[in-house]
C-alpha cells in the first residue's frame, strides 16, 4: 500500500551543455499534464452531443521561486538569461522518488507582487514546446 510522498526535495532542472543542473529555491510546481480539449462530432442523426478527445493544452507552466540575484549562478539570473536568449530549453521536474517529467519550453520571468513583511518571489512561466516525457524510477 502506498504511504504517500512528501514534496520536499522536488527539483526543477535545466539542460546546461550536456548535463542537467538544479535551479535553486524552487517553492511551487504547477500541475503537469493537461486535459484534452473536447472536439464535437455530433451529427444530425444524434440525439445527444458527442465528443472525442482533442489536443491537450496544459497552458503555461508557472514555477514559483524564492528570489535570489546575488551571483551569476543565482536562480533569477539563470532564468532571465534563458528568457533573454529566447531559445527553447530542456527542463525536467524530478520528484523525490526519482520520477522525472521532462519537457522543452520557452521561459518568461516576472517578479511577483510584494507585500509588507513577505518574502520576495518570482515566477518562471514556461511556454511548452514539446510533449511531456515521463521516466519512472
Amino acid at each position: 500500500m502506498a504511504q504517500g510522498l512528501l514534496s520536499k526535495d522536488t527539483e526543477l532542472q535545466y539542460e546546461k551543455g550536456s548535463v542537467f543542473e538544479r535551479i535553486d529555491y524552487l517553492m511551487a510546481v504547477p500541475e503537469l499534464g493537461g486535459d484534452p480539449e473536447q472536439v464535437e462530432v455530433t451529427t444530425l442523426q444524434d440525439g445527444v452531443r458527442k465528443y472525442i478527445p482533442g489536443i491537450k493544452d496544459p497552458g503555461d507552466l508557472e514555477f514559483q521561486f524564492l528570489y535570489d540575484n546575488e551571483t551569476d549562478t543565482s536562480n533569477f539570473r539563470i532564468l532571465r538569461g534563458l528568457q533573454e536568449s529566447g531559445a527553447a530549453t530542456k527542463f525536467k521536474v524530478v520528484f523525490p522518488d526519482d520520477t522525472e517529467w521532462a519537457f522543452t519550453a520557452i521561459v518568461n520571468v516576472k517578479i511577483d507582487s510584494a507585500d509588507v513583511n513577505a518574502a520576495l518571489t518570482f515566477t518562471a512561466s514556461m511556454m511548452l514546446q514539446s510533449e511531456f516525457e515521463v521516466t519512472n524510477p
